[in-house]
């Protein structure tokens, strides 16, 4: 009998997919809440506009460099750590073989069973370095550009979700009806944008887009409210 192939489909972006959210969702609801706010005590929409500008360019710098600096910290705590288990290896062998024994019993294997591969990862110790990375320590050996891309990826998003409630702004010369636009379009984005991450990450995406849409709109009209209040 010929055996059927099968295919696996897995996604494995998530850190992309992560940079991605963590930019969008940040670029739809700040500059949003801004210029929902600034509406709320003035009708100069050119002021709207260079503010959201600013606040566009100033987040997106904020958190592409938040994004670069916690990747970068992501790959020297896993070279950290690496060269601690390359010594503990060469070291203490006994103690490490001890705790690949200990991994192998939480998923059922059983200590006489899990022998011979303690004794074929003595003989190759990057691999049973590798080994203990992944499964004691839980760590992935980060990618080599891994911190300018996040640094793109999350700068870029920001821009991309800011300029979405901001561009009424721009083609309306009246704040009050271009804040009217800026909801609609804001929300539809936010809905939009909560489905297709649902897609990626597997969450319910009607769930999803609801619960952005909604936090969206709730950062937004408290910020309007406040701006009322003290107008």
């Amino acid at each position: 009998m010929i055996p059927v192939a099968h295919p696996e489909r897995h996604f494995t972006g998530n850190r992309t997919v992560r940079d991605l959210v963590l930019g969008m969702a940040d670029g739809l609801t700040v500059p949003f809440a801004l210029a929902a706010g600034l509406t709320g005590v003035i009708d100069a929409t050119w002021i709207i506009v260079v503010a959201g500008l600013a606040e566009i360019a100033a987040g997106a710098l904020a958190m592409g460099l938040g994004g670069y600096l916690a990747a970068r910290s992501d790959a020297e705590h896993y070279e950290s750590e690496r060269r601690r288990e390359q010594r503990e290896v060469r070291e203490k062998p006994e103690a490490e073989a001890a705790e690949v024994v200990e991994v192998l019993e939480t998923y059922g294997v059983k200590a006489e069973e899990a022998r011979p591969l303690v004794d074929a990862l003595k003989r190759h110790p990057e691999g049973w370095v590798d080994f203990m990375m992944r499964f004691e320590l839980g760590l992935e050996r980060p990618d080599p550009g891994r911190a300018l891309a996040s640094a793109l990826t999350i700068g870029g998003a920001y821009v991309m979700g800011g300029l979405i409630p901001l561009w009424p702004y721009i083609v309306f010369p009246k704040a009050t009806s271009a804040l009217t636009v800026s909801v609609v379009v804001t929300i539809v984005a936010l809905l939009v944008f909560g489905y297709i991450k649902a897609r990626f990450t597997g969450a319910p995406p009607a769930r999803s887009a609801l619960q952005t849409a909604l936090i969206g709109g709730l950062a937004a009209g408290a910020a309007f409210a406040i701006a009322r209040a003290f107008a």
